[in-house]
């Protein structure tokens, strides 16, 4: 009679704290990280070479650290401190990267079983069919990779780590090839699927709409470190740092000093300098604890900037400045303005707002900015 397998924590978490130093080329890269995931969806985001996939290297047992421990619900998977390393195919952590790495010429049902060799033939059969019925791809169980869409291998893949029930997930931007609406289906089955199994989810992403839709929590790192944690809302909306605030889609990004700060209305008003001899753009953003002179950093998204181009008067923005356009560009649905008011900032627009307007480069605009768009960060 075989031996049941054992019960799982109904909230299992993954702690990873790693040291590693890894050398390159030219310079020496460090991943120095310290972080707990809980059964659910931890989103971790950042620029190209910040050590994302790297981390997931070493939860996954495919690099060693130098230093550290990775425990998941429990179960030490590396301890640098008593030589502890559970090789990589005894962790139970299931990775899907970025080229799913599917057996050409194995069918969807044979990929979904892979991992399944030392179950009999029925069970296999059993539990496979199960997740490609979760993943919507039951009907395609007798084509090989080759002849489905890349959305059904990106199930695919899913499925064949999935079906072996693994203790975490490790997902490595796997939906980066896929259209909008693919990606959202595929997102919805698998948190679908994890609302009932409950396991730790890493998912790398470069997506600052994948980390909206997504995240529960997420990490931002920066050359190997972890530089913001909390939910999307806490670490996007009113980001810290200047690499931060630009995955979070702030275009326009300032050196500033302090002028003059309004207790009384609770604003500062920030001068940014031009380059221009005794040049500068006078901008008014929220209080902080600054005194006249310090150097801040002021960060606007191009979104929240109107353009008009006549003089706006009666409003409540307390920013209207003058400039004139220098380059319209369009991407998609969206034009992106280029304004030069002493300072050059972007600015997006509709088509229909740049046709109604009727803009064209040289000519003399002026933008409105409220004072809650502007975002201070450290300097």
């Amino acid at each position: 009679m075989p031996t049941p397998e054992p019960e799982k924590p109904a909230n299992p978490t993954l702690h990873a704290v790693i040291r590693k130093v890894f050398a390159a080329a030219e310079k020496g890269f460090s991943l120095d990280v310290d972080f707990t995931a809980a059964a659910g969806f931890t989103v971790i985001f950042g620029h190209s070479g910040s050590g994302k996939t790297t981390l997931l290297d070493c939860v996954s047992g495919l690099t060693r650290p130098q230093a550290g421990r990775i425990a998941i619900a429990g179960r030490v998977l590396f301890d640098a401190s008593n030589q502890t390393n559970v090789p990589v195919a005894k962790r139970g952590v299931g990775y899907v990267f970025q080229d799913l790495a599917l057996f050409p010429h194995l069918t969807v049902e044979q990929n979904a079983q892979y991992g399944l060799a030392q179950l009999p033939r029925p069970q296999r059969r059993e539990r496979a069919a199960a997740l490609l019925r979760d993943f919507r791809i039951d009907h395609l169980s007798r084509r090989r990779p080759t002849e489905v869409s890349g959305g059904e291998r990106q199930r695919v893949a899913l499925a064949r780590v999935l079906v072996t029930d693994p203790c975490a997930l490790l997902l490595d931007e796997p939906l980066a090839a896929l259209d909008a609406a693919t990606k959202s289906k595929i997102i919805d089955d698998l948190r679908r699927w994890n609302e009932a199994h409950r396991i730790p989810i890493l998912y790398v992403t470069h997506s600052r709409e994948e980390v909206i839709a997504l995240g529960e929590r997420v990490l931002v790192m920066e050359n190997g470190r972890i530089i913001a944690q909390g939910t999307p809302h806490q670490v996007l909306s009113a980001p810290l740092q200047e690499t931060v605030a630009q995955l979070a889609g702030f275009e326009n990004i300032f050196d500033a000093t302090v002028w003059l700060t309004h207790e009384d209305r609770g604003t500062l008003t920030c001068r940014l300098p031009t380059g221009q001899p005794s040049g500068f753009v006078l901008l008014e953003t929220p209080l902080i604890r600054a005194e006249p002179g310090s150097r801040v950093r002021v960060g606007i998204r191009a979104g929240d900037i109107l353009l008009a181009t006549v003089k706006p008067e009666g409003l409540s923005a307390r920013n209207v400045i003058a400039g004139q356009l220098v380059s319209l560009e369009r991407r998609d649905m969206m034009i992106s303005a280029r304004v030069n008011c002493g300072v050059e900032m972007e600015v997006h627009l509709t088509l229909a707002s740049r046709d109604a307007l009727q803009l064209t480069p040289g000519r003399e605009v002026w933008l409105v900015i409220k004072t809650y768009s502007c975002h201070l960060m450290q300097c």
